[in-house]
């Protein structure tokens, strides 16, 4: 009985402590976000929630009780910064923001401090700066997932995604970024990478993510600096990037991914950057098409490298190209189109028309880079680095077809490259080794200080890109109040103000 009596109290507290709360754009909904408790939902309706002022959100739930900051069934919530502030600035603890619209203003959400935060089926756009930043020096972000999001014509440093400082002043940790549409960072933008994960993150997955039309790579990443696991990058499309399409220094296991077209640094690009020299690293059945530069490179390969059953193309550069060979660096099972240099072996020349059923060196879609029956990619990789899964999450059922794709019956099930989200398809959870020992992921290493780039004319750009906006200072600094004020208590107070007609309100204008 006293065990049952402690159950129902418990129910009765987590239940009378929480609050279901809808806002409207007449309502005070900084105020109202403000007060939230452990448990409460609050529903934005339909409209235009504009702002002329710093808009800031400190919200904590438990791991028992989030709180929920979504629009409601149906609508879409608009919030308009008129201000050169940021549109929001938040400081947020186990609390999901879903199906928010945000434009204006400075940078578009800046998450000054964050812990199991989800960010999901929001759209940021038109900003003065980057789309969603996520870097005041000192904090270590924890668990963050952004998920299905829509960021696209950013302005400034314009950055689709800033995750992490320079020189690891501040890191994410086991985040998953996953399903999202980044496009169009190249407005006449200073910078303008798609997803950008700086140094000293680990842990994280950028899985799923359709990025095209930046101004530098549409995925960059730098080095754990040892400070845990490595990062993944799988499953993702990237087209008419400014840069590399994908560049990554160290620390991360690259794999399943398309590029449609790289800029001047080419598909895939592996070299120093920042304090990274190119160790750790899995590169992996990707499909690369390159109709300038290489398909990929390397350059000051300092450790464990495997680059191996990639489709790579490159219609005037090269389809490998390594610069410092070093021992440990392991080429095998890669079929494709142009030179190789700075190796030997590990690569069967083959040609585009033959192994992809409608692809082209356009670099922007429609491309069709399914495996093409009779083609040089099935089952002619090398089997010790096959993953469970590929492009489309298809069980790879151990065959070695070479690239993004398995070709199992010879038809793409999968999802058709467009100008949306890519949808999620059912299949594992993303996972750093897929299962496969040994296979998908190198040996956690020391990582070396950068070495200067060499003369061979190849680019060492995605350079680190400005951590301010128009009203934040230098980077980890805030502007206006940056102090966390006592929080009101639960649901209750909330239900007397509304029933004594309390509750402040006052118009977003």
């Amino acid at each position: 009985m006293k065990a049952a009596t402690t159950v129902a109290l418990a129910w009765l507290v987590a239940t009378t402590a929480s609050a279901q709360i809808r806002l409207g754009p007449t309502d005070d909904v900084e105020a109202a976000l403000n007060a939230l408790s452990p448990g409460d939902e609050v529903i934005l309706e339909d409209g235009l929630y504009v702002i002329d002022e710093r808009f800031y959100v400190n919200v904590a739930g438990t791991a028992a009780m989030p709180i929920v900051i979504r629009a409601a069934d149906g609508a879409r919530p608009h919030f308009r910064q008129d201000s050169g502030q940021n549109i929001w600035d938040l400081d947020a603890r186990f609390t999901v923001i879903r199906g928010l619209e945000f434009s204006g203003g400075s940078a578009g959400l800046r998450v000054q401090s964050a812990e199991d935060l989800t960010i999901e089926d929001c759209e940021i756009h038109d900003t003065g700066d980057v789309g969603l930043r996520m870097n005041d020096g000192g904090q270590t972000y924890l668990r963050v997932q952004i998920l299905r999001n829509h960021i696209h014509d950013t302005s400034g440093t314009g950055e689709g995604m800033y995750l992490g400082c320079n020189g690891d002043a501040c890191r994410l940790a086991d985040a998953l970024i996953q399903g999202n549409y980044v496009h169009d960072t190249d407005n006449g933008v200073e910078q303008g990478d798609g997803i950008e994960l700086k140094e000293g993150s680990y842990g994280c997955v950028i899985a799923d993510n359709v990025v095209h039309d930046t101004n530098y790579p549409c995925i960059l990443g730098y080095t754990t600096l040892g400070n845990g696991p490595p990062n993944l990058v799988e499953r993702n499309v990237v087209w008419a990037c400014g840069d590399a399409g994908i560049q990554w220094a160290a620390d991360a296991t690259i794999r399943n991914n398309v590029v449609l077209r790289g800029g001047g640094n080419g598909g895939m690009a592996f070299q120093p950057h920042a304090a990274g020299d190119p160790q750790n690293l899995v590169i992996v059945h990707n499909t690369v098409v390159a109709p300038e530069a290489d398909a990929i490179s390397l350059r000051g390969v300092a450790g464990s490298v495997i680059v191996a059953n990639n489709a790579v193309y490159s219609q005037s550069g090269r389809a490998i190209f390594v610069r410092d060979p070093h021992p440990m660096l392991v080429i095998t099972g890669n079929v494709g189109e142009g030179d190789t240099q700075g190796f030997s072996g590990g690569f069967t020349a083959s040609s585009m028309a033959t192994d992809l059923t409608a692809a082209s060196y356009s670099g922007t879609i429609p491309n069709d880079v399914f495996p093409r029956a009779g083609g040089g990619l099935i089952a002619s990789g090398d089997p010790t680095h096959v993953p469970v899964d590929d492009f489309n999450r298809t069980d790879r059922m151990g065959v070695a077809d070479v690239g993004a794709y398995a070709f199992g019956d010879g038809t793409n099930p999968g999802w058709t490259f467009a100008n949306e989200r890519k949808p999620l398809a059912s299949g594992p959870a993303p996972t750093m080794d897929g299962g496969v020992p040994s296979a998908d992921a190198g040996p956690m290493g020391s990582v070396d200080a950068a070495v200067p780039p060499g003369t061979d004319g190849g680019s060492i750009s995605g350079r680190d890109a400005s951590a301010v906006g128009a009203d934040a200072g230098p980077e980890g600094t805030s502007d206006g109040c940056g102090c966390h004020a006592a929080r009101p208590g639960g649901a209750s107070l909330w239900m007397l103000a509304l029933l004594l007609g309390g509750l402040v309100r006052r118009r977003l204008v």
